[in-house]
């Protein structure tokens, strides 16, 4: 049975409900949307029991104020963001308990750019295809299809647990402002000579024109090959596809894009999304090539890491 959790006195810049995405749909115009962070989120629902799926709150800056109406366990990950609870400081990457009449806030993101909250059980929306994931530009799923506001009443779900848990330091990701984001060349890499070894080799920065959608870029200008058209017939987009538009910005597609029509030079692995996620207007980011078969042992990888964690014993001593 559902019931009410918290109250939002303060929603932050951009606070949204998002799980892991909803898949399916793009044919009909509809992205995936989900958790930009998806290692994050992850993490933080394992930290109060829920399962992977759970939907968590997506801070995205500085985070939010939450009155509590009825005790459960909370968990924040993502972003290094300043967590307290009645003005006290509480550590992230660890559950923690709060009761009725609590006030919980989550401030400005000292590094990276977002943050997850989680609460045991599950933040509770309707589903619509599939996910409870909010996407901003159709005004549907997560709560009410839109950003949080002040007085906004949240529920839980059933699950979860209140268990103290914690993940290891070892396990805990950090964010620079210098990015390195592994990609693999193409599918339209044949578009550009000189452009596609300047793309590999230079380093670029963030645009304040970054968001859910994309992330545009601005450094030395990415070229395509003379004779080749300025862009190509629409085609279906994926998290990580990175275009370069006439005029040589490359712009990294996310989360809540479903079709393209530039040339994408590169593509970056699913992997590092997260990295994107986290990345601030401002910081640099540099290409670093890989093949399909290092993309795969990365991802192999990193699965293998996320299933140890979850087999290991989290609860605090």
């Amino acid at each position: 049975m559902n019931r009410a959790v918290c109250r939002v006195k303060e929603p932050g810049p951009l606070t949204t409900v998002q799980d892991l995405g909803r898949y399916g749909f793009q044919r009909f115009g509809v992205p995936p949307c989900g958790a930009l962070d998806t290692h994050a989120a992850r993490l933080a629902n394992l930290l109060v029991g829920n399962s992977e799926e759970a939907a968590v709150l997506e801070m995205t800056f500085c985070g939010v104020t939450l009155e509590i109406v009825s005790p459960c366990t909370l968990a924040l990950s993502g972003a290094s963001m300043d967590l307290k609870v009645n003005g006290l400081s509480v550590s992230p990457w660890q559950s923690f308990g709060v009761s009725a009449g609590d006030v919980v806030s989550v401030g400005m993101a000292a590094s990276g750019c977002r943050g997850y909250l989680a609460v045991s059980g599950g933040i509770e929306v309707p589903e619509i295809m599939g996910s409870r994931s909010c996407y901003l530009g159709g005004k549907f799923g997560g709560h009410q299809g839109r950003a949080l506001i002040h007085g906004d009443l949240l529920s839980c779900g059933p699950g979860g647990d209140s268990l103290p848990r914690a993940i290891p330091q070892a396990y805990i990701p950090t964010y620079s402002s210098e990015v390195e984001l592994r990609a693999v060349a193409g599918p339209q890499d044949d578009y550009f000579d000189e452009g596609l070894e300047l793309f590999f080799s230079s380093s670029f920065k963030v645009t304040n024109q970054a968001n859910r959608m994309g992330y545009r870029l601005e450094g030395p200008k990415v070229i395509r090959k003379e004779g080749m058209p300025k862009s190509i017939i629409s085609e279906p987009s994926l998290p990580g596809g990175v275009q370069v538009p006439e005029g040589g910005d490359p712009i990294i597609l996310l989360r809540e894009q479903t079709v393209g029509g530039y040339a994408k030079i590169a593509t970056v692995i699913t992997e590092d999304i997260a990295r994107v996620a986290q990345a601030l207007p401002g910081n640099d980011i540099r290409f670093k090539r890989v093949s399909v078969a290092e993309a795969h042992a990365i991802a192999s990888e990193n699965h293998k890491n996320l299933m140890t964690l979850k087999e290991m014993d989290l609860t605090l001593q």
